[in-house]
């Protein structure tokens, strides 16, 4: 925000405004209070040249002092950067034509005033008073006049200007403050800067995303379908993984057929040498070399898997069976009873 806007002194000097109608009422009842003379027309001329032309040319050399209202000024010593940056912005160009132009408008103005003077003679502070203590009154009247006018459009000019303006601009020092500008009035004059709120930023609402955007993201949020082999490839792969699957079954079928079988014989070898235990002696020493012959064929390769194994002892039992059975069938030679 520009600096200037918080000034109040500045403020206070576009009241000025509203003076100046005042200042000009003053300056019609002054002339009023006196007959024109043999020569009002050079009256008139010679009383804007002083009052008005002289201020204006003045005041393009010294321009006024913006932080002055002409009784009272802000000290040079209490005044802020911020203050020294927006003088040194007084010797803008279109800013003093502007000022010298009120001198301009103030020589009809004071040709006016003074030939329609006659209708406030009445409410005149000075009646029948000389014509010359009436034209030194109105000069003064003239120059106040001016030097509102400049101050307002100083202040008006300050407050207009952009931060980045005042921001670039180099400030001057005091001596060059007290040279180069005209300070009217006693330094007695302190205000603290006005302090205004910041706005506050304002959130742009996010713009809706149409249709085909949504749904490009939506594609880009997907990820990709793997690539799979085709159907001819994986056929014969699905094919080895149930083979590889089967054939681990059916050697436990297997197996369990196996042992069912050795579980029977066993029964029935117990059953045999329940009824003939001399037969199942012999039976068995028979079958002790079979057994050894199994035991020494036992053994088998460190190469082997379980299954080889497992598959062998059902093996040893269905011989084992078939010694008892044999043993069974033979019948030993019956002894002659003695005596």
């Amino acid at each position: 925000m520009n600096p200037a806007r918080r000034e109040p002194l500045l403020w206070l000097q576009l009241l000025g405004l509203a003076a100046l109608p005042l200042e000009i009422l003053l300056l019609f009842l002054l002339f009023a209070g006196a007959d024109p003379g043999p020569f009002p027309g050079f009256e008139r001329l010679l009383t804007w040249a002083i009052g008005a032309l002289g201020s204006a040319v003045l005041f393009w050399r010294l321009p006024p002092d913006l932080w002055s209202v002409l009784i009272l000024q802000v000290p040079l010593r209490g005044r802020r950067p911020e203050q020294f940056r927006l003088s040194a912005l007084q010797t803008a160009l279109p800013l003093k034509v502007v000022i010298a132009l009120g001198a301009a408008l103030l020589l009809p103005l004071t040709w006016w005033a003074d030939s329609h003077a006659g209708m406030a003679w009445a409410w005149s502070p000075l009646s029948s008073s000389p014509r010359l203590v009436v034209l030194l009154l109105c000069i003064p009247v003239l120059a106040l006049i001016q030097w509102q006018w400049a101050q307002v459009i100083q202040s008006l000019w300050m407050l207009t200007r952009s931060s980045s303006l005042v921001d670039q601009t180099l400030p001057l020092t005091q001596i060059q403050a007290a040279e180069q500008r005209l300070n009217a009035g006693l330094p007695l004059l302190l205000l603290a800067p006005l302090a205004f709120a910041e706005p506050a930023a304002s959130v742009e609402p996010e713009p809706k995303a149409t249709p085909q955007e949504q749904q490009e993201e939506a594609e880009a949020v997907t990820p990709e379908p793997e690539q799979t082999d085709s159907p001819a490839e994986t056929e014969p792969v699905a094919a080895e993984a149930s083979e590889a699957a089967a054939e681990p079954l059916q050697a436990d079928a297997e197996v369990v057929e196996e042992t069912d079988e050795g579980h029977e014989a066993n029964a029935e070898a117990l059953a045999s040498e329940d009824v003939d235990v001399p037969q199942a002696e012999a039976s068995d020493a028979d079958a002790e070399p079979e057994e050894e012959a199994v035991v020494h064929e036992e053994p088998c390769s460190e190469e082997t898997g379980p299954e080889e194994t497992t598959a062998e002892a059902p093996q040893d039992t269905e011989d084992d069976a078939s010694v008892v059975d044999a043993g069974g069938a033979v019948a030993p030679e019956e002894k002659p009873e003695e005596g």
